[in-house]
């Protein structure tokens, strides 16, 4: 069923989960079947019996004991977090705060411990208060014992606090499950999980020392935590590990959260603790951001907020993966939108499937052609081109449309300045600015980001320069996180350099693409190989 996140009514929610009872009750033949459901579909349990706490409901008039509904990226956090498990590898979540993932992990942990035999499941934290207190609401434990507390007699197998339960310790009497609790440096050391949750793990005081106590208690660690800038084992993770390994929580996939949310957060914070807290940016406190975080957000769905239609030519952009742990990614353009964007692993593959795949993606976007990362491996690309626009020629009609060859026009970062005597920043020549092109391009990038900013804060701007991200972008997250990842110095002959990888995180592929598709503030006239035909 629909429902209402901003003004919640559980009265149906209620009432639905009382008829289920009484059937489970009325037929306690059912209750077998259920129960392996639920053993293989937790997130079902928890949204179909599971209650939560939220004390600031007291002040709206709503109770603060709530059903625990989970909405769309809560269930796929579960589902990441169980296929962690079952293969055995870890994983990180970085987090915006006031997400509930607190809640969310200690019902997973007491739905693992009630519907499997033998579970051990770990909680650690900087601070043992932090994971249990008896008594205190904001300890993990005192929420894994209340969300016990608050299920049907039918699925605790006789579980009371009093009796299966101390501090620092769960039991689960008909499982034989434990979930345990530890705080300092030495959590996990001599312990043995087979899930373990670390929480605010960017905010341990000696993360060394934590990351070796527990490096033999478990194949599956997640770490949770909000962002606490880059120099700490968290943020490596977070920006140097694989995809798969990594799961964004951002406030934009909380339902309960819109834009009068946000704007109450901008009127109640400092600019780095909501960019790191709230917009998840890991360079918030790191000087020398090129594009930073308040900028990037402004650009977010602006133009719905100032009205404009994106019209004009649609350009792509892709940015090939220069080693086997990086990922392709291919980016669009239309008008002032970036309105289209994708990645891929190269891993086990070669430069011509990935050119093979940017020509699918840009003939699915209906562009004339794209521009293209020529930079290390990126340089094979244009013999792949040629050869497929050969093979086009040579094929023709295929399933009754012709396949157009493509304009692919390559980028080298690494190269000159364009328009070397010209003036992209008032004062100084671009040979005299800039220390390549990487560098002229990012700060194009940074320009308009900064027209974006200031055309939400009713400030002079110039509206030719502004640039927009689609609210529905695919992978938007990354993609603001990495937007402001580079930096830039100043070289010894006072030229901008630009350091994309900071700390040595990984290259920001995503954001690599929007700057070669976007970073150009002039916009050269380009003539397609099939307008010159008809010419």
């Amino acid at each position: 069923m629909d429902f209402d996140w901003s003004n919640p009514d559980y009265t149906l929610v209620f009432q639905a989960r009382i008829e289920r009872l009484k059937r489970l009750r009325d037929n306690p033949s059912l209750l077998p079947g259920v129960r392996a459901w639920y053993r293989d579909h937790p997130a079902d349990f928890i949204n179909d019996w599971g209650m939560t706490y939220d004390p600031r409901n007291i002040e709206v008039g709503r109770p603060a004991m709530v059903p625990f509904l989970l909405f769309k990226r809560q269930r796929e956090w579960i589902d990441w977090v169980v296929e962690r498990w079952q293969a055995r590898r870890p994983g990180v979540c970085p987090k915006s705060r006031d997400m509930g993932l607190s809640w969310l992990a200690v019902a997973l942990a007491d739905t693992l411990c009630l519907f499997h035999d033998d579970m051990a499941i770990g909680f650690g934290s900087r601070k043992l208060e932090l994971v249990d207190k008896l008594g205190d609401p904001k300890t993990l434990f005192w929420k894994a014992r209340k969300f016990l507390e608050m299920l049907p007699a039918e699925f605790t197998g006789g579980w009371n606090a009093r009796a299966h339960s101390i501090e620092g310790l769960i039991r689960f009497p008909t499982t034989g499950s434990t979930i345990a609790g530890e705080g300092g440096d030495e959590i996990g050391r001599g312990a043995r999980t087979g899930l373990y949750f670390l929480d605010e793990e960017a905010f341990l005081a000696r993360p060394e020392t934590t990351e070796a106590a527990l490096s033999q208690t478990t194949n599956c660690r997640i770490g949770i935590s909000t962002p606490n800038g880059l120099a700490n084992p968290f943020a490596t993770k977070v920006l140097k590990w694989p995809a798969e390994s990594v799961f964004r929580f951002h406030w934009r996939d909380d339902p309960r959260k819109d834009e009068a949310w946000y704007a109450k957060q901008q009127a109640e914070l400092d600019p780095v603790t909501l960019a790191q807290e709230v917009d998840m940016d890991f360079s918030a406190s790191v000087t020398g951001v090129v594009i930073p975080s308040a900028w990037v957000q402004a650009a977010i769905g602006l133009h719905e907020r100032l009205g404009i239609e994106p019209t004009g030519q649609r350009r792509g952009a892709l940015d090939v993966a220069d080693e086997g742990v990086d990922m392709n990614a291919f980016a669009s353009m239309t008008g002032i939108l970036i309105d289209h964007l994708e990645e891929w692993s190269g891993r086990g593959s070669d430069i011509f499937a990935t050119t093979q795949r940017a020509f699918f993606i840009a003939d699915g976007l209906g562009l004339d052609g794209f521009d293209y990362d020529a930079d290390g491996l990126g340089a094979g690309v244009r013999g792949d081109a040629r050869v497929i626009n050969e093979q086009r020629a040579q094929r023709g009609m295929v399933e009754g449309r012709a396949l157009r060859a493509l304009t692919v026009t390559p980028h080298r970062g690494s190269g000159a300045v364009e328009n070397p005597d010209a003036q992209d920043v008032p004062g100084r020549a671009n040979k005299d600015f800039f220390k390549n092109l990487k560098a002229q391009r990012w700060w194009g990038l940074r320009r308009r980001f900064e027209q974006s900013w200031r055309a939400t804060q009713g400030m002079e701007h110039d509206a030719s320069m502004i640039i927009s991200l689609a609210r529905d972008l695919p992978l938007l997250d990354k993609l603001t996180g990495e937007l402001s990842q580079a930096t830039y110095s100043l070289n010894a002959e006072g030229k901008i350099v630009i350091d994309k990888a900071p700390d040595g995180v990984r290259s920001p592929n995503c954001a690599d693409a929007v700057v070669i598709v976007a970073g150009r503030t002039r916009r050269r006239m380009v003539i397609a190989p099939d307008a010159v035909r008809r010419a």
